[in-house]
């Protein structure tokens, strides 16, 4: 990873490592794959920070420009997916 994840400054600690753990999660998906339940987990935690459907997309929009990577594509294709499935390769 040579790039920043964005944050926000009036989060607290705790919610920053809960963001970025979230970001690592779909950057897993994309890279080597993870298990549904996991990233499911990580995008609930996510959404506890961040509840605003717009907030989330705006960090959606800065976290691709950054990374390559799409949240809304990660969490699309999770949510189509039957629990115990390896989420991997979503396309770019």
């Amino acid at each position: 990873m040579d790039y920043n994840y964005p944050i926000r400054h009036d989060w607290t600690t705790a919610e920053m490592i809960t963001v970025v753990a979230f970001y690592e999660a779909v950057e897993k998906a994309y890279e080597s794959g993870i298990l549904k339940e996991q990233l499911m987990d990580a995008y609930r935690s996510f959404k506890k920070v961040v509840p605003s459907m717009a907030e989330e997309k705006t960090l959606d929009k800065e976290f691709e420009e950054v990374s390559g990577y799409v949240i809304y594509r990660v969490i699309k294709t999770a949510k189509g997916a039957v629990d115990g499935e390896m989420i991997r390769g979503v396309r770019r």
